[in-house]
């Protein structure tokens, strides 16, 4: 069965199949498609997930392995398929062919895998993926029409913006749905339910306050605290929203956590810096400071932020700017780890 990424939150409403297979050029779709159909399985009873990831070297009999570990408690399990080059390689194509032939109600096989040409997606593997299960393709809309995809991305947290405001954001974002869904949870964060004025979306969408937050982001790649200093405290003063200052340092780190995880698995820096959605000068940005930051560091800073968060909610205790501070600081004096003479 072969679906469009629309249509898939209606499919899960009616049904959960034993296989989904999910690709395309845009990963936050396939990310949150992906999110979609493992809530889906938690709900049905798959309480075991085990995530595998094909690289280089990967041996197939892991998959069918996985299919026959069954749980110590009665569970039914997710096998989690990552293959990152779209390439399952002929035990690969083998090993899924036969995993089609077996398909069981106790295992549920998510497949997340790149862009796919056409002649791969008449590949025999795919065909018999997309045969036995559900196949969504997973793309970005067209420039023309992503007023209407931000439209329906403002309707889930309860906003509407005219249609000039829809276009200006798509237009500033030129078709990149990962900045697209940040600008729109910065609305969130920024403004109430209802309808939005084309002066609050402007507002939110350049920021041209002296202090802003991409002069903060910018001073965390490069590792200049004096500046992230000076420029977190003039947000401060101007009374940014603290919620906001924490999300786009937030996504920094974890743009760079995902990114140095690569690294560290010897995948390509510049095929890694492209699927986090990193362009133009902000690539300079990103491998200076992936050679200043390593994993280790990344999750504590990640660690570091669910507390800031916490402080926010008001279910944490700390001075919120101070430790704000204390994140900035993590990120522009880490240092990679010395390798052991």
């Amino acid at each position: 069965m072969q679906l469009k990424g629309d249509q898939l939150g209606a499919h899960l409403e009616r049904e959960l199949r034993p296989l989904y297979v999910l690709y395309g050029d845009e990963p936050l779709l396939v990310l949150e498609a992906a999110d979609a159909i493992r809530q889906k399985s938690r709900q049905q009873g798959y309480g075991e997930r085990e995530v595998l990831t094909v690289l280089p070297g990967f041996d197939w009999n892991q998959l069918l392995a996985a299919g026959g570990n069954l749980s110590l408690f009665g569970d039914r399990k997710l096998i989690d398929l990552r293959i990152p080059n779209g390439k399952p390689g002929k035990d690969g194509s083998s090993a899924l062919q036969a995993w089609c032939q077996n398909l069981s109600a106790d295992n549920l096989l998510l497949i997340t895998l790149p862009e796919l040409d056409w002649k791969e997606e008449k590949a025999a593997w795919f065909v018999a993926l997309a045969t036995a299960g559900v196949a969504v393709k997973l793309n970005a809309p067209p420039l023309a029409e992503l007023p209407g995809w931000i439209a329906g991305r403002l309707r889930r947290q309860q906003q509407s913006a005219a249609p000039e405001s829809l276009t200006f954001i798509a237009e500033r974002v030129e078709g990149n749905l990962l900045a697209a869904h940040q600008e729109i949870q910065k609305l969130a964060l920024l403004y109430p339910s209802g309808k939005l004025s084309p002066e609050q979306v402007r507002e939110a969408v350049l920021n041209v306050a002296r202090y802003d937050l991409d002069g903060l982001r910018e001073a965390l790649l490069q590792g200049d605290l004096g500046r992230f200093k000076r420029t977190l405290d003039g947000l401060m003063h101007e009374g940014e929203a603290p919620p906001l200052v924490l999300w786009a340092m937030t996504e920094e780190i974890r743009a760079l956590a995902t990114i140095r995880a690569g690294l560290d698995r010897n995948l390509p820096h510049d095929a890694l810096l492209r699927d986090a959605k990193v362009w133009g000068p902000r690539q300079i940005l990103f491998k200076k400071a992936l050679q200043r930051l390593h994993t280790q560091g990344l999750m504590q800073a990640l660690a570091h932020a669910a507390t800031i968060d916490k402080i926010i909610k008001g279910i944490g205790r700390g001075n919120l700017w101070e430790e704000l501070l204390r994140l900035g600081l993590m990120l522009c004096e880490s240092r990679p780890k010395q390798k052991s003479s």
